[in-house]
């Protein structure tokens, strides 16, 4: 008999076109994980709206962004569902019945919540949608009962109000033990595995500011869609404060962060290190040189890939279309426990997805 696959779920909230923290953070980890697990990669449209509910426009332009970069990437949707937020309503329900479980400050508390507060400079502004979102992400995850959600290291605080959550649906609910141990919910009768993080190997890729995390609306990252010119010039940017070739280099400074990721020959990263350490002759331009080249020998296929959907609305529709109907049979399930759990099972519903 098969052995069923251990699922995960992770996805992007569309703001434009991806970008290399978003590949070293996540999705490299999704494309190895393809074969051996059950994957789910949501497109989170509605959190879109918690601050920028004034430009559905652009946020229907950018969720065809993600899914062309995610084809470009490498994920096969023929071994991935990749789904829209909106259209699997029972995340919605899941979470209108989570808030019930999560007292307000402790959702403010989220340390991720509080940054992207200060970074994007909302003060008292904000939507009420805005920390609601928190929320809603646990029941993003928690609708497809995933084991493992891979995600980047500024993630993990909202995975851990999912953790949450699971536990205390399934001991208020389910029974379960308050003492039971995270492995064992579902085994006890509870309707959500504690999910697991599943940090990939670069948790926080900085940008070429060379001080804050890689980010779209902090100008400082460099897109999967970039051309080799475009890479050329942003990397050329990073900031060292090295003065002069000849002068001691400090490497862990950002330059060498990407000389350690994006650079595969480990010897020619030794070289480099050794070299910019001991001021022998190697100047920021020269390794800002190789890194670009590296960065454009990653990305050349994905260009490539990228390009045979530019202007094919139509195709990257019909996989929406096909993935929605495929979370949604999953999400169905998932809220049909769970309303049985909390005694709101009055009578059995279907949900039909056209096509």
């Amino acid at each position: 008999m098969a052995v069923a696959k251990p699922r995960i779920l992770t996805g992007d909230t569309p703001t434009g076109s991806l970008h290399l923290g978003h590949w070293v953070g996540s999705v490299r980890r999704r494309v190895e994980l393809q074969d051996s697990h059950d994957c789910y990669f949501i497109i989170a449209n509605m959190h879109a709206f918690t601050t920028r509910a004034d430009k559905p426009a652009e946020i229907r332009r950018d969720s065809l962004e993600i899914v062309r970069d995610y084809l470009a990437m490498g994920i096969d949707p023929a071994k991935s569902v990749i789904f829209l937020q909106s259209e699997v309503p029972a995340i919605a329900e899941l979470c209108f019945l989570f808030a019930m479980l999560l007292p307000f400050n402790r959702v403010m508390r989220n340390p991720t919540l509080k940054t992207e507060l200060e970074l994007k400079g909302l003060g008292e502004t904000y939507s009420f949608g805005f920390p609601l979102y928190a929320v809603g992400q646990t029941a993003d995850i928690l609708a497809f009962r995933p084991q493992g959600v891979p995600v980047g290291e500024d993630q993990v605080p909202h995975l851990e109000l999912t953790r949450e959550v699971a536990r205390r649906f399934n001991q208020m609910y389910c029974s379960v033990s308050d003492q039971a141990e995270d492995d064992d919910h579902v085994k006890l009768g509870g309707v959500f595995p504690i999910p697991r993080a599943d940090v990939g190997a670069v948790g926080r890729l900085v940008g070429i500011d060379g001080t804050n995390k890689m980010s779209k609306s902090l100008g400082n990252a460099i897109f999967i869609s970039d051309s080799p010119k475009d890479v050329q010039r942003k990397v050329a940017k990073i900031f060292t404060g090295r003065q002069s070739p000849t002068a001691p280099g400090d490497v862990t400074n950002a330059l060498f962060q990407y000389v350690d990721i994006f650079i595969p020959d480990r010897a020619r990263v030794a070289e480099l290190k050794d070299r910019y350490a001991r001021g022998d002759n190697i100047g920021d331009g020269h390794v800002k040189q190789e890194v670009a080249e590296a960065i454009n020998a990653l990305l050349a296929p994905m260009r490539e890939r990228r390009a045979a959907y530019e202007g094919r609305e139509d195709l990257l529709v019909d996989i929406l279309r096909d993935g929605c109907a495929r979370a949604n049979r999953l999400a169905e399930e998932t809220l049909a426990l769970a309303k049985s759990a909390a005694k709101l099972d009055f009578f059995p519903r279907a949900l039909a997805v056209g096509r």
